[in-house]
């Protein structure tokens, strides 16, 4: 793979890791708490009770498994998923502040791995460091190469040629001799 290739892949792989970093930071940030106001945080939703889950039959089913439990399955209505929905977003659900830090280290770290990589494959591209007539003059010199290793490819196609040609004679008096 060639180096400019090489470039719009790590480029292409960039824009991917920071499109997926802000997408990250926009649905896992940990809510701010700003001082003498309420807090936007959503308070804990209380620990499910099956005793409540079964007496509603619209909104869950319970089954009953093989070792005695009891599991209750929640269904949304039809009206609470176009609610959750309506705009389209998903909704906000928080990462603890610790998970975030790290996993946020951990994505600018990866950024800035792929970022380094991208600069060591634009050094190397050539003609960097070189002006224009220098670049033009390494492109008549390899140019003058070009047509020269042709030339010989030529030449060396032709010798192919005829010993092809030899051994195909050799061959045909081998069978006669017979």
């Amino acid at each position: 793979m060639d180096r400019l290739t090489q470039l719009q892949d790590t480029l292409d792989d960039l824009l991917t890791q920071m499109y997926a970093s802000l997408n990250y930071i926009q649905q896992k940030h940990p809510y701010g708490d700003f001082p003498d106001q309420p807090s936007q945080a959503e308070p804990p939703a209380p620990a499910p009770s099956t005793t409540k889950a079964l007496t509603n039959g619209d909104a869950a089913t319970a089954k009953a498994e093989p070792n005695g439990n009891v599991k209750v399955k929640e269904e949304k209505k039809e009206e609470d998923k176009k609610a959750d929905k309506a705009d389209g977003a998903p909704t906000h659900i928080p990462d603890q502040p610790d998970i975030f830090e790290s996993t946020m280290r951990e994505m600018a770290r990866s950024l800035i791995l792929q970022e380094q990589k991208a600069e060591i494959l634009i050094n190397s591209m050539p003609g960097i460091g070189h002006n224009e007539e220098n670049q033009m003059a390494r492109m008549s010199a390899l140019m003058e190469e070009l047509k020269q290793v042709e030339g010989e490819r030529a030449k060396a196609e032709v010798d192919r040629q005829k010993m092809v040609d030899t051994l195909g004679e050799v061959i045909v008096s081998v069978q006669r001799v017979r």
